[in-house]
């Protein structure tokens, strides 16, 4: 019996490779499209807020974004080293490989324009997390995954201020408020086992902070 013609599959760029195979070593086990789509839009736009030329580089100057790629997981290493023909065929590669490409392009994104994530850490180690040590706040009941309390930190920012009393003349010094804030972290999403954050609004403004910092 002849062979079955079925079209060529074209080669994966390396670059498409790395960004997929970050994305699919961040995302929970259970392959969820929405998780994996998410994570591949943040690691890009990470990666261009960052001034990194391309995902590679990224990955292995800025070591402490996405640890999956040195801390020996075992989903990146997969992809990482999967023929393109195991790829293809493998249902999670295969969605974390079209999520790449999704990002690269500019594409839809499923985690609403958030710079940061978290899987189950943040429920185990909760009373130490950075991020709730910092504040959160979810904006979406749906959002809060993990059934986790959402942490307030006030945060009072000041000036000093010389004022001239005018009968007299004289310099007052005082301190007066500025602004505040009792939150750092805000949801945009939360897909599969990821709760995907961006820095809020009146925190930014208030610190006159980087978004993606």
């Amino acid at each position: 019996m002849p062979k079955a013609n079925f079209p060529k599959r074209k080669e994966i760029n390396p670059q498409v490779r790395q960004l997929a195979a970050m994305a699919f070593g961040e995302a929970s086990a259970a392959d969820n499209q929405d998780e994996i789509y998410a994570l591949a839009c943040v690691l890009e736009r990470q990666r261009i807020a960052r001034g990194y030329r391309d995902i590679t580089t990224f990955s292995k100057t800025d070591r402490t974004f996405s640890f999956v790629v040195s801390d020996g997981n075992h989903r990146y290493k997969k992809l990482i080293n999967a023929s393109d023909t195991d790829i293809y065929q493998h249902k999670g590669m295969q969605c974390a490989l079209d999520a790449a490409l999704n990002a690269m392009a500019g594409g839809p994104d499923r985690s609403n324009g958030a710079f940061f994530w978290d899987g189950a850490d943040i429920k185990k180690n909760y009373k130490t997390h950075a991020k709730v040590r910092a504040g959160i706040r979810f904006t979406a009941p749906e959002h809060n995954i993990y059934q986790i309390a959402e942490s307030t930190r006030l945060v009072i920012k000041k000036k000093n201020i010389v004022r001239i009393d005018c009968s007299t003349g004289q310099r007052i010094p005082s301190c007066e408020e500025v602004d505040r804030f009792d939150h750092v972290y805000e949801s945009t999403a939360a897909w599969g086992g990821t709760v995907f954050w961006k820095l809020s609004a009146l925190y930014l403004k208030v610190m006159r902070a980087k978004e993606y910092r």
